[in-house]
């Protein structure tokens, strides 16, 4: 594995887990052992020829990658300019990016000798997948979701449940992504001896913004190998959506050495970025803090208060982001940009009536970036896109807000 990680990062995380002045780990006492023996177990298996060779096997043949690249060719043509291809993670096992890293953190787990795994969710993608994945282990599973997010994601609330999982709905705060991870932490510090903290996305404490990467960078770098065949060169652009941002950084890790590939990501607008925070665009509209184990950029107040975000996208509706991003963000590495809740939904659809795929809300958000930029570049301009999961789980709510009754 360490030799398909770029030159620059190839020691990653500095032995405090911080990139540049963001990440770390900033946990309790009663938590710190833990975080420790999870470093340990994966700095031996990042070297251990028989950890990968599980992974690529379940990859194969249980997840069904490597995904296919796609030229969305009617979308390309109603755009005009630019040629745009999908990375389509969304046909991926359980629909989603989620389950590249699920599978590897919980090899960990039962190396471990862990037998009862507890995830956050908001989408309820990730869920879905740890669901799965200790379904086939046979593992005790314990998913928190925000009480709002339950709400709006009954679909893979259900798939849940059917895998074998215990869904714990989450009404502190507003009751969506931040919070269930808040009770996840909370029940990590309990249950010590026998749980293990199955993080969805490149946040909290290190190791997991960086072992999370790694596991999802299998993105990335069968994009590479992909577009080389498909077109005897590198994209020029590679965009992908944020909310912890995991699918978005498995598409660019590999790419961060190709210093002439153009790295975008795309956080959630909401309803505007504004004074009243009705969005969830932390490097747009936040500012540095400690929230979950890590420093990155956070949606706060004045004094430090960790504000509550606002998006259509369950799965975006996080008020921080991984401490990665907000390093490439600072060193300018990547560029992120914002959408809004208006213009993922019509992304939505133009890719319903172009492509005939349904994508999920959180990459609509990407599409409609590429919707925005693709008609002025050029014909031979590549753009590839991550489709990081398919749409669903959220026909009930674009319904709602189409104004259809679904009954």
């Amino acid at each position: 594995m360490a030799e398909d990680l770029p030159n620059s990062y190839k020691t990653g995380p500095d032995e405090n887990g911080r990139f540049g002045l963001y990440g770390g780990r900033f946990v309790s006492e009663t938590l710190m052992p833990l975080i420790l023996d999870l470093e340990a177990e994966y700095e031996r298996a990042k070297t251990d020829q028989s950890f990968w060779d599980e992974m690529d096997f379940l990859w194969k043949h249980y997840v069904g990658r490597p995904s296919p690249l796609y030229h969305a060719e009617r979308l390309s043509e109603r755009l005009g300019g630019a040629k745009v291809y999908f990375k389509r993670d969304e046909l991926n096992h359980t629909g989603a990016h989620k389950i590249n890293n699920v599978l590897g953190q919980i090899i960990l787990a039962r190396r471990m000798g862990k037998t009862r795994i507890i995830a956050e969710t908001g989408a309820g993608q990730h869920g879905v997948a740890t669901a799965t994945v200790c379904a086939k282990f046979g593992l005790k599973c314990v998913v928190y979701m925000g009480a709002h997010d339950v709400e709006r994601q009954k679909p893979n609330v259900f798939r849940m449940k059917l895998l074998g999982a215990e869904v714990v709905p989450v009404t502190s705060g507003r009751g969506t992504l931040k919070d269930a991870m808040n009770d996840a932490l909370r029940d990590w510090v309990t249950n010590v001896r026998d749980t293990f903290y199955c993080i969805g996305t490149v946040a909290g404490p290190h190791p997991y913004p960086a072992m999370v990467r790694d596991f999802q960078s299998i993105i990335g770098k069968e994009t590479k190998e992909q577009m080389m065949e498909a077109e005897g060169r590198l994209p020029d652009t590679i965009i992908a959506a944020i909310g912890g941002g995991s699918n978005a950084m498995g598409l660019f890790f590999p790419f961060l050495d190709d210093k002439d590939v153009r790295i975008i990501g795309v956080e959630a607008g909401g309803k505007g970025v504004n004074e009243k925070m009705e969005h969830c665009a932390s490097l747009t509209g936040g500012r540095p803090g400690v929230l979950h184990g890590n420093r990155t950029y956070l949606l706060q107040d004045d004094d430090g208060q960790i504000l509550e975000g606002f998006s259509i996208s369950a799965g975006l509706d996080y008020p921080g982001i991984g401490p990665e991003h907000s390093w490439l963000h600072d060193t300018g590495r990547a560029e992120y940009v914002s959408i809004t809740d208006k213009e993922a939904l019509e992304a939505f659809q133009l890719s319903c009536e172009t492509e005939g795929i349904i994508p999920a809300l959180e990459p609509s958000h990407a599409l409609a970036h590429v919707m925005k930029i693709a008609p002025d570049l050029p014909a031979d301009h590549i753009i590839c896109m991550n489709m990081c999961g398919r749409g669903d789980k959220d026909i009930f709510a674009v319904a709602q807000h189409l104004g259809q009754d679904l009954g």
